[in-house]
């Protein structure tokens, strides 16, 4: 069976504000992972739109039996147009993912089958039905488990496209349920939140090549129990390594340092709004009376670097906001920020509340990039969200900002990384942009290995 995977690219990753780098960072590994269920002897191509142009007619002519798309919200028009052309040619399209979750019978009306909510219980399924002769329209998960999912098909990543092609994944969805998260509608009709046997993850570990790795899950240290065994059976595997947490997390006793100790040396934390009254609003329960400062003193006390998150646009939110969130991110000390504009996005509650409200402005999927307004603002116009949150970004990785932030560091050396880690992921993109048209991205990783590696007066050796 000739078999054809294709992420389309999002529609932030091919406009002109676009950051090449920030999509050439790491591989998504959800084909991949499907490609693990296929037959030894079938023949797979995944392509990766953000890091490399398709060859529609080529891949046209290859005439595949089975064309697997996978669709995020802002490429869902252009999953649907790859979908209707490889259709009109006899192949066989199937669509699944967080956005043909969220609205089935759009996605339906381009898709041979339809897959709503994760892959591993009814991939398996469908591979059969179709080699059978009989595949279903639509399919639907409710069994929840990683127990027995075969390894990635790492081979068909094309590593050399990626500065941390070492991404990895070992658990699903997040314990936590945020009013505004695409991904809880993800999970609906089972567990929202599972992980990998601790054996399975350290096994694979173990395949990746090279010391840096990239934990892609919602919430790596989510189920305690599992998270200090994982890291446990971490240490002394000389990794460093990047993942994702929350506050409340971050403040959990002798979770952190069991964490750093297994190499963990950037994390990305939400912190979402500095309006504390924002955060119930949203079901955000989990940083509700949370001390910010404390947060971010306790994650650099460990050695660990912070990638705050924030979202712009929330009910309490006045036109203030933006420089408030800065003065606050820059005076602690966060190395890297990450800001966005509230998005409804579709199958969420706070979609259907705002809808209900008559507060949705349009459908137009491809402006559902958290940099645009679709919705009607509470505290201020459209024009001053949209201005305030290009504004926080330009401040916030301003070169006085940048060295104010290093000045909130105690140690000389925390400056200079600091320095060098802010400043080189946004000022340096003329170079980053060469490397990527080159093909020599990957050729920077040692680079942030070294920087990671040598971070923190208390990084383990």
């Amino acid at each position: 069976m000739r078999v054809t995977m294709i992420l389309p690219a999002l529609t932030e990753a091919t406009g002109p504000a676009r950051r090449p780098v920030k999509y050439a960072l790491f591989p998504p590994l959800g084909l991949a992972t499907l490609a693990g269920y296929l037959a030894a002897d079938d023949e797979v191509a995944l392509y990766d739109e953000h890091v490399e142009a398709l060859d529609l007619p080529a891949m046209l002519d290859a005439r595949p039996d089975l064309v697997v798309i996978q669709p995020y919200i802002t490429s869902a028009r252009r999953a649907y147009a790859l979908a209707d052309a490889f259709r009109a040619q006899g192949a066989y399209v199937a669509l699944g993912g967080l956005h043909v979750t969220s609205l089935p019978d759009e996605a339906a009306a381009h898709a041979d089958s339809i897959f709503l909510g994760p892959g591993e219980d009814i991939w398996p399924v469908f591979l059969k039905e179709f080699r059978d002769g009989h595949p279903a329209p639509r399919y639907t998960s409710t069994t929840r488990t990683l127990a027995g999912l075969p390894p990635i098909r790492r081979d068909l990543i094309k590593r050399g496209r990626y500065l941390v092609p070492n991404s990895i994944v070992v658990s699903r969805g997040c314990p936590h349920h945020c009013d505004f998260c695409y991904k809880d509608a993800f999970f609906e009709g089972g567990k929202s939140f599972y992980t990998q046997a601790v054996d399975d993850a350290l096994a694979e570990i173990e395949r990746l090549p090279g010391r840096h790795l990239y934990f892609l899950d919602d919430h790596l240290l989510g189920n305690r129990r599992f998270a200090e065994a994982l890291f446990d059976g971490m240490r002394g595997m000389g990794r460093v390594w990047q993942a994702a947490s929350t506050v409340k997390s971050v403040l959990e006793p002798g979770l952190l340092e069991r964490a750093r100790d297994a190499g963990l040396r950037s994390l990305f934390v939400g912190f979402e709004s500095v309006n504390g009254g924002n955060l119930p609003d949203t079901l955000k329960i989990q940083n509700v009376g949370r001390d910010y400062n404390r947060v971010v003193r306790r994650i650099h006390d460990c050695g660990v670097m912070v990638n705050g998150s924030f979202v712009f646009g929330l009910d309490h939110d006045r036109p203030d906001v933006f420089a408030r969130t800065v003065d606050w991110a820059v005076g602690a000390g966060v190395e890297t920020a990450t800001f966005h504009i509230l998005t409804p996005y579709p199958g969420t509650g706070q979609f259907r509340r705002m809808e209900a409200a008559d507060r949705i402005v349009h459908r137009d999927w491809d402006l559902y990039d958290t940099r645009h307004v679709v919705y009607r603002p509470h505290g201020m116009t459209p024009r001053q969200l949209e201005d305030g949150y290009w504004q926080a970004y330009r401040d916030f990785y301003a070169w006085r900002n940048i060295y104010r932030g290093a000045n909130a560091h105690d140690l000389p050396r925390e400056k200079l990384r600091h320095l060098a880690y802010a400043g080189g992921w946004k000022k340096f993109e003329g170079a980053w942009d060469l490397l990527i048209r080159r093909g020599h991205v990957l050729d920077a990783l040692p680079l942030l290995e070294r920087t990671l590696t040598a971070f923190g007066r208390h990084a383990a050796s």
